[in-house]
């Protein structure tokens, strides 16, 4: 039960806190520690449909599999591709959290030199091991509770006084989506089922114990923020964390807190390409993407092809996009997924461990409605992605389909 959560919390503890709390403020103000808990339980619900999944079809492949085998090749498809181009938006995310954590004024350059720099790592099999995820976690914690004391008691420390007057339940909803980016990863419990101890057991308890312990820690971070630079000064952060501490009156922890940004969104970048590339790999040995791509280095065994690919899209993001933008893209995408996952564990019966029924149903429809409170523009750049996917899905099936059938 310990390592699983340890290893739930290495996944959700990570650099996503460290950026999100700016656009969700800008989206609910001072209500903005309830869009937190609006993301908390959707993510509880996917984690659990995903567990139960996950112990059905113990392969890797996660919704991709789940949504082909429950739903259909087409909802298999929609899982996998909401995967890669949100993951990517991920990446790029983690990579600008890097570059304006280290050097506010050449984010961009840094974020870019970062995604090169961690595929060229990745490209030569090098994996983030046990050790440094364990490592990363107390940092990421250590640093998140020096914000938090600070922010609350130390010496330059005012009480903002902010009411709730102005929330909106669409504001709300919109802060729950960007805030959804802060617990990516929660699902990585939900894989254990080979791993663990008596899992049917293990699993379901450490999920919600995990998600309770990141809720804290993130709401905790979120109401010191508030405190100290109030909803309209933490709106506008480019780096909110090391602005608390500084507003704060406590400038000499500025690089502290910078450090442990920069490890812990470098540490979930590494470990993010790999996935994406992972499922890159999956779908183009099935014909979904080109071919080309599920060349596997004869030396260091890794699929080289895809993960230049998914670097060289990732840095060309990086290079490009806003990291508010990013993060709202990236959320919808996996929100996307996600629903998908939620409609699988809907199908499953009793013998094949069905969660009780309110799950999915919620879960589905959590997902469906914060993804589309997210901002105007990162729907519609969602749609655009998810079209032109469902367009390459029916030209692969045109191009499959044997010379005899219609």
């Amino acid at each position: 039960m310990f390592d699983a959560v340890t290893i739930g919390l290495g996944s959700m503890l990570g650099a996503g806190i460290f950026v999100a709390l700016a656009p969700a403020a800008r989206a609910a103000g001072a209500a903005m520690p309830i869009g937190l808990v609006v993301a908390a339980i959707i993510a509880y619900c996917n984690a659990i449909s995903s567990a139960r999944l996950a112990a059905r079809y113990p392969t890797s492949g996660g919704t991709y599999v789940y949504g082909r085998e429950r739903l259909g090749p087409f909802f298999g498809y929609l899982a996998g591709w909401g995967f890669i181009v949100g993951k990517t938006a991920s990446c790029a995310a983690m990579a600008l959290t890097v570059g304006f954590y280290a050097w506010p004024a050449h984010g961009h350059a840094i974020a870019v030199a970062a995604v090169l720099s961690l595929t060229a790592i990745n490209v030569l099999g090098v994996r983030k091991s046990a050790w440094l995820t364990r490592v990363i976690v107390v940092v990421t914690l250590v640093v998140l509770a020096t914000v938090v004391v600070t922010a609350l008691g130390g010496p330059g420390t005012e009480a903002v006084r902010f009411d709730h007057s102005g929330a909106s339940v669409p504001g709300v909803l919109q802060a729950a989506g960007l805030l959804f980016f802060a617990f990516a990863g929660y699902a990585r419990i939900a894989t254990l089922g080979e791993e663990v101890r008596d899992p049917a057991r293990t699993i379901p308890r450490a999920i919600p114990i995990a998600l309770a312990i990141t809720l804290v820690v993130y709401a905790a971070v979120a109401i010191a923020a508030l405190n100290v630079l109030g909803p309209e000064g933490l709106a506008g952060a480019s780096a909110p964390l090391v602005q608390v501490v500084t507003v704060a009156g406590a400038g000499g922890l500025a690089p502290a807190v910078q450090i442990g940004a920069i490890l812990a969104a470098a540490g979930s970048l590494l470990a993010l390409i790999l996935g994406v590339s992972r499922t890159t790999l999956a779908m183009a040995r099935d014909r979904y993407l080109p071919g080309y791509l599920t060349a596997v280095h004869p030396r260091f065994g890794v699929p080289h092809r895809a993960e230049i690919a998914v670097g060289l899209v990732i840095a060309v993001l990086a290079a490009t996009t806003d990291i508010r933008g990013a993060i709202g893209f990236s959320s919808f995408a996996v929100l996307v997924y996600y629903a998908v996952a939620n409609a699988a564990a809907w199908t499953l019966t009793p013998a094949e461990g069905r969660p009780p029924r309110w799950i999915p149903i919620f879960g589905m429809f959590g997902c469906t409605v914060v993804a589309f409170a997210l901002p105007l523009t990162s729907v519609l750049a969602g749609l655009v992605v998810f079209a032109v996917g469902v367009a390459a899905y029916g030209t692969h099936r045109r191009v499959a389909r044997p010379s005899g059938r219609r």
